[in-house]
């Protein structure tokens, strides 16, 4: 079985920053053929999708509402994607969640349980 998992969440105030990581694993799980996403769910909301980073290291694309405050990236090595952010405002307070959708098969999707970010004074 395929798993996710998040760190790195938790409170900050307004202007902080935060290094979100998320370790896949699981039997026959090539990390490197699989793009990884990033998204959030603030409470009572719906899914955002906020990063993608493909199996081949192009360039990240980014939703505009972060796009220059966070930065994702990846280490084939360790099977771990990240997401650094900064310059964090109250709406971004939300579950943070990483994806897992192999590239040549979209079918084929994982998703991790979640980190919590909270940003407040």
């Amino acid at each position: 079985e395929v798993q996710l998992e998040e760190t790195g969440g938790g409170w900050v105030q307004p202007g902080g920053s935060l290094i979100l990581a998320c370790v896949a694993s699981g039997p026959g799980f090539t990390f490197n053929k699989y793009d990884m996403t990033w998204a959030r769910k603030p409470q009572g909301r719906g899914v955002e999708w906020i990063a993608v980073l493909k199996h081949d290291d192009a360039e990240p694309v980014y939703t505009e509402p972060i796009r220059g405050r966070f930065t994702v990236s990846r280490d084939n090595a360790k099977n771990t994607v990240y997401l650094h952010l900064t310059n964090l405002k109250p709406e971004d307070t939300a579950m943070y969640h990483c994806g897992a959708m192999q590239a040549d098969d979209d079918d084929v999707v994982y998703t991790g349980r979640g980190t919590q970010v909270t940003v407040s004074s």
